[in-house]
């Protein structure tokens, strides 16, 4: 009987098996690629909206966020603003068309360091969602986790209600902060550390298990299923599958496409690496962070400064790219959808 069931396994794709331990995720802006793979969330940020944008295949959803900024009061700028917002809430719309769960929508980066206005933008967006009949419950507002934007999503959550996923996480001080701030999510990014490690030493080349970025992951859901922290965990940017199976068990992980198609192909038996039991037995110290310990810590940490700066940086750039082409078609006199 036992070896019916492992046959049974080995039949099943590594992503079948995968789904079975952990919720998966699509990290992109492609709807086909959602049908395809049938994730249970979707989670978007502005460089995956800018390449969806400049598909043809998606032009009706840029006319209609263009049109309503159009058809926004007050200067020109402001109606860039307004059809950027929009924009970004269409796609997240037609993505819950085909997903079951939340779809995660990014805050500007550029508010990455405003509290205030992080909050005041996210509440637009949710106002924008509920406008196209979409409960508030299926969003997670995205925000990088500066100091600021952990505040922001701390407000959120306890103020009003909204959901949050907490990106650009590189380092133990952030997920500890986001954790204690209550936030419903956290991405920490596992191939851009592995980038930073392979750029800075001598070492090129890791064994799944030994990937810098696999270890944060795991020691980040070690610790918040050791103190009973409600913060769930979504491993991000992966570059290899190896990433993804060392990482079996975690409680989300959001896969690009491409890895998704290796995954379905793959046949190999998946073990389960994370578990709460497990996590529950490792000989953890508890901390708690304020924010000039979180600052220190982030100081003292040389790849987390470093990442958490150049993914703002590339994420703001995107955003004024998807600015300029928004832009450039409102000087149209029609959108050639």
């Amino acid at each position: 009987m036992e070896s019916d069931r492992t046959q049974k396994r080995l039949k099943m794709s590594a992503l079948e098996q995968l789904k079975k331990i952990t919720t998966i995720v699509a990290d992109t802006g492609d709807f086909e690629a959602m049908v395809t793979y049938k994730p249970t969330d979707a989670t978007t940020n502005p460089s995956l909206i800018l390449s969806a944008s400049t598909m043809d295949r998606y032009q009706y959803i840029v006319c209609n966020a263009i049109q309503y900024g159009k058809n926004q009061n007050g200067p020109l700028e402001n109606q860039i603003v307004e059809a950027m917002d929009y924009v970004c809430v269409l796609f997240g719309c037609e993505i819950l068309k085909i997903i079951p769960g939340r779809v995660s929508t990014e805050i500007d980066a550029r508010l990455s360091f405003n509290t205030e206005k992080s909050v005041q933008k996210a509440l637009k967006l949710i106002g924008l969602y509920q406008s196209q009949g979409i409960d508030k419950e299926r969003i997670l507002i995205k925000l990088a986790a500066t100091w600021e934007g952990i505040k922001a999503a701390e407000i959120l959550e306890k103020e009003h209600g909204v959901h949050c996923n907490l990106t650009l996480i590189f380092s133990f001080a952030q997920a500890v902060a986001c954790a204690e701030a209550g936030v419903t999510l956290i991405s920490p990014f596992v191939g851009r550390i592995l980038d930073w490690y392979v750029a800075n030493t001598n070492t090129k080349k890791f064994e799944p298990l030994k990937d810098p970025g696999v270890l944060s992951v795991t020691s980040i859901y070690n610790y918040y299923k050791k103190f009973g922290h409600k913060t769930l965990v979504m491993g991000a940017s992966f570059r290899n599958i190896g990433e993804i199976k060392a990482l079996s068990g975690c409680d989300l992980l959001t896969i690009s496409p491409a890895l998704l198609k290796e995954l379905e192909n793959d046949s190999t038996s998946i073990t389960r690496y994370l578990s709460e039991a497990n996590a529950k037995n490792q000989n953890i110290e508890k901390i708690s962070i304020d924010e000039p310990k979180f600052r220190w810590l982030l100081n003292e940490d040389p790849m987390a400064t470093d990442k958490l700066s150049e993914g703002i940086r590339k994420f703001a750039v995107d955003t004024v790219k998807l600015e300029n082409l928004i832009a450039n078609l409102f000087n149209k006199e029609t959108c050639e959808c």
